[in-house]
């Protein structure tokens, strides 16, 4: 049975840090239950995640600011990959994004992963060549 998507709630916040942990996601300073919680709180709808049975195997962030959309933290369990479901998730993420009024969207993703770069390539989004980012914290 194919894992489930629903909206992330405070009682998910463990299960999210986990996840990531066990992803081998790429760790910052704002992965800790403080800055997710305040996340779920600044914006309910922001966290989605895929549940099979009573765990998270899944998960993506869709921010959106009033401007434009973006997307973090797509990560799925080792134990379920390689089955479509971060593609579910990127859609259901532009989804949201859309019925939000998002005409633009950015994702994040860490260079130097193979396996992200991959899927972001198959994905249908274009990858910026001439834009450098800059970060504080």
């Amino acid at each position: 049975m194919a894992p489930t998507l629903r909206t992330a709630t405070l009682g998910d916040v463990n299960a999210l840090l986990t996840l990531w942990r066990e992803a081998g996601s790429e760790r910052t300073h704002t992965d800790d239950s403080a800055g997710v919680s305040g996340l779920i709180t600044h914006d309910p709808e922001a966290v989605v995640v895929a549940v099979d049975g009573d765990r998270v195997v899944g998960s993506v962030i869709a921010g959106w600011d009033g401007w434009r959309g973006s997307i973090y933290r797509i990560a799925v369990a080792p134990s379920h990959r390689r089955a479509g479901l971060a593609r579910t998730l990127l859609r259901e993420a532009e989804r949201r994004l859309d019925a939000r009024g998002a005409r633009r969207a950015s994702a994040i993703v860490a260079a130097d992963d193979a396996q992200a770069m991959a899927f972001w390539r198959a994905s249908g989004w274009e990858q910026q060549r001439a834009r450098a980012r800059f970060v504080r914290g």
